[in-house]
């Protein structure tokens, strides 16, 4: 509104001009105004905003975490313009709302724009703290507050510090932020600039931080290098602990740097020299050498020979005798055993080793102590389907085959005769060293029938004694002989009608044709019908013809009569 110069101004002017300036001023509510400290009273500060008015504010409103601000009158300040004009005719304003305000503009510029902000943490609150970034109070996560787990967050509390913005939202009034991506960023930009000062091969020194079951973590100035327990020393070591120690200054060798995972390896054993070097020449095959148990496994036993040299006595190379026997039982940890060198691969570093090569072999043993046809005495250890096991001398075991338990009988027969734990004799057959295995007879302790069988052989006429009847025939035994044999029905007799097992009986002597003798398939076949048949050929033949007038009865019955005779 404007008022002429050439007429004095009326009431309604002044009226209409109050109006305009009470707008004006309103226009200024809810917005951050710069004010003059024109007094300072007792707890409060008495600020001109420059409306023709002035404000209270609390002197606590100007201090608070990281900050402390002394005010002085003339002290030029900027507060938040709630109202122009209260009812004791003041502006409300407010320097929180005035530094929230501006601290808000300032993080959604940060935010949008991925930068970090400065901060201070001032209070815990469940699940995490609070943090005051000049104004705006964030929510600070346990979980963000930095890379490993913190018990004692007091130190960090009143520190001015820097936050990452993770989430915030103006509406609600709500701030997220987080310290620990600002480290891990911090640190994954040192351990960068570490790394990159850092070579394959350099020595240098460090100081374990850490040990594991695997390893133990050092120190090389800010980045951390992982020295395995396989790159500690040249010898076996059963844990980390063994070589060093927390806190320990170490000088190790940079074997590998991964510079994309900032993964650095180190070791300890490359700093000496290698014991493999010339290993062939100071250990040759079948020399001898004492070392030490150091571990056993199901598969055999680690023997350290010198520092950083071990060999494995797999375990069929333990024991002679036992087989299927765990190394444990066999050997201990830290035993000093006696061993022989089988065979050495500088390359694989590996040197097979023999235990059971230094004790003289079992069966050369009892070779040269029974040899073949030597008669030994031991246990049934076992029973299978195709002989027995015995045990023997030397803690070996010899075995005798169904076919060599009874001359005469079947061996699935005879072996039912034994059991685990008869002690009985035997004849030593055979010794195969190579192989390991003794071969026994039972039946040779006794004569073979067959090699002893005198005049018995095919077309001789024997006597025999009846030893069983059955329906099919009669087992029967040669007379003065260990030879027996089965008559069956039909060579019973040369009648039909006489052909009957039941005319016989046990103990009961006959006479019978030899039809088979085989020695080599062990085999004699005897027929009393052959020997009747031969009879009748020989009794016609010897009287001749009917013609003499005597009939075929008359000489059948000579001949029968003079068989008798002989008997």
């Amino acid at each position: 509104m404007s008022v002429s110069v050439n007429r004095a101004p009326t009431r309604e002017d002044f009226a209409a001009l109050l109006e305009e300036s009470f707008n004006a001023s309103a226009a200024y509510e809810g917005t951050v105004v710069k004010g003059t400290v024109v007094a300072i009273e007792k707890d409060v500060a008495v600020i001109d905003i420059g409306l023709k008015t002035e404000g209270r504010v609390a002197l606590k409103e100007f201090v608070g975490p990281g900050r402390d601000q002394t005010l002085n009158v003339g002290d030029e300040v900027e507060v938040y313009l709630e109202r122009v004009e209260n009812a004791l005719g003041e502006a409300v304003i407010s320097r929180d709302k005035a530094r929230r305000e501006e601290s808000w503009v300032k993080l959604e510029k940060a935010f949008e724009a991925n930068e970090k902000v400065n901060g201070v943490i001032f209070n815990q609150v469940k699940g995490g703290y609070t943090v005051d970034l000049d104004g705006a109070v964030a929510f600070l996560p346990r979980s963000q507050v930095d890379i490993r787990p913190v018990r004692d967050v007091t130190p960090l509390m009143g520190v001015p510090q820097p936050f990452q913005i993770l989430k915030m939202d103006r509406r609600r009034g709500n701030i997220v932020v987080s310290r620990r991506t600002v480290l891990e960023e911090t640190r994954a930009e040192a351990r960068s600039e570490l790394v990159a000062n850092l070579e394959e091969g350099q020595v240098i020194d460090g100081v374990v931080k850490n040990i594991t079951e695997y390893g133990a973590f050092v120190d090389l100035g800010g980045i951390d290098g992982l020295l395995h327990v396989t790159d500690m020393a040249w010898r076996r070591v059963n844990h980390p602990s063994e070589v060093v120690n927390i806190g320990q200054t170490v000088k190790v060798k940079i074997i590998k740097i991964n510079h994309e995972t900032h993964r650095i390896s180190l070791g300890i054993k490359q700093l000496l020299a290698d014991p493999w070097e010339g290993i062939a020449s100071r250990y040759p095959v079948n020399a001898r050498f004492k070392g030490r148990v150091t571990n056993i496994t199901d598969y055999g036993a680690f023997v350290e020979l010198e520092p950083g040299i071990e060999g494995l006595i797999h375990v069929s190379e333990m024991s002679w005798t036992k087989k299927n026997v765990h190394p444990g039982k066999i050997v201990s940890t830290s035993q000093e055993v006696e061993v022989q060198i089988l065979e050495v691969d500088p390359v694989k570093r590996r040197i097979s080793l023999g235990l059971k090569q230094t004790l003289q072999n079992p069966w050369d043993a009892f070779a040269e102590k029974y040899p073949a046809g030597s008669v030994v005495e031991g246990e049934v250890k076992n029973k299978t389907e195709f002989g027995l096991f015995i045990g023997l001398d030397g803690d070996v075991d010899g075995m005798v085959h169904l076919s060599d338990l009874d001359w005469n009988r079947p061996g699935e027969q005879v072996i039912e005769e034994f059991k685990k734990g008869d002690v009985v004799k035997a004849v030593v057959l055979d010794v195969d060293i190579e192989k390991e295995r003794i071969s026994l007879g039972i039946k040779q302790l006794e004569g073979d029938p067959f090699a002893d069988a005198g005049d018995v052989k095919k077309g001789a006429v024997v006597t025999c004694e009846v030893l069983e009847v059955k329906d099919s025939g009669i087992e029967v035994k040669i007379v003065d002989t260990d030879l027996t044999s089965f008559i069956r029905r039909a060579e019973l007799a040369r009648d039909r009608s006489e052909q009957r097992p039941e005319r016989f009986a046990p103990g009961e002597k006959v006479d019978a044709r030899v039809v088979q003798f085989d020695r080599k398939a062990r085999r004699i076949q005897l027929s009393i019908k052959a020997l009747e048949v031969a009879e009748e050929k020989e009794a016609i033949a010897q009287y001749g013809s009917t013609d003499s007038g005597a009939s075929l009865g008359d000489i059948l019955g000579a001949a029968l009569k003079r068989a008798n005779e002989k008997k």
